[in-house]
């Protein structure tokens, strides 16, 4: 597909219970961080890098929290995986192929059937299995998830606000999105 945006996509989440983290102190003394909310829901993220010789780079992203509550959904569903890449249909204002990885929502028949649908705009191409290293959204996940492990957080809406400030911030700044391809060791010649 000539002309067309090269979009990566991967998604993420972040508990309550932070990663175990490297912190400084005192010789002898293991530094501990007490967490309350322990398990009280997570924050799950779904991001694209996009690509096109000749353009700024961009990142759309959509972020939704699980509070643990019935009938709400843990994570994203196939109809927010549609959302999301009409959505960067729009935003980009061209064609587009996207590149991801085999999660189990990404093959389900209502979305090959968009993606049979939508053929004109959209390709689709799968990664292999376990190929992290090939997908710059990895990167992304890296840079907001960087010193979260230090973060103590009070409840889950301000791990959120710390995950969309994070983004919000990746999104301004072009050249982080284009290093998190050349991480990769991929290449976009026009």
């Amino acid at each position: 597909m000539n002309n067309a945006w090269v979009v990566f996509e991967d998604e993420a989440g972040q508990s309550m219970t932070p990663p175990r983290a490297r912190t400084w102190g005192r010789l002898g003394v293991t530094p501990v961080v007490r967490v309350r909310g322990r398990g009280s829901g997570r924050v799950s993220m779904a991001g694209m890098t996009c690509y096109k010789p000749g353009e700024r780079s961009r990142l759309i992203y959509a972020v939704r929290e699980y509070r643990g509550r019935k009938d709400e959904p843990k994570g994203f569903g196939w109809k927010d995986y549609r959302g999301l890449i009409v959505r960067a249909h729009i935003q980009l204002g061209g064609p587009i192929v996207l590149v991801w990885d085999n999660l189990r929502m990404h093959l389900v028949a209502p979305l090959r059937e968009f993606f049979a649908a939508n053929t004109a705009w959209l390709t689709v191409f799968q990664l292999p299995a376990y190929a992290p290293d090939l997908n710059p959204q990895e990167c992304v996940w890296s840079l907001v998830k960087r010193d979260i492990g230090n973060l103590a957080a009070v409840d889950l809406s301000q791990i959120t606000r710390v995950v969309k400030r994070r983004l919000k911030r990746i999104q301004c700044r072009p050249e982080l999105v284009d290093g998190c391809l050349t991480a990769t060791g991929l290449m976009l010649e026009g």
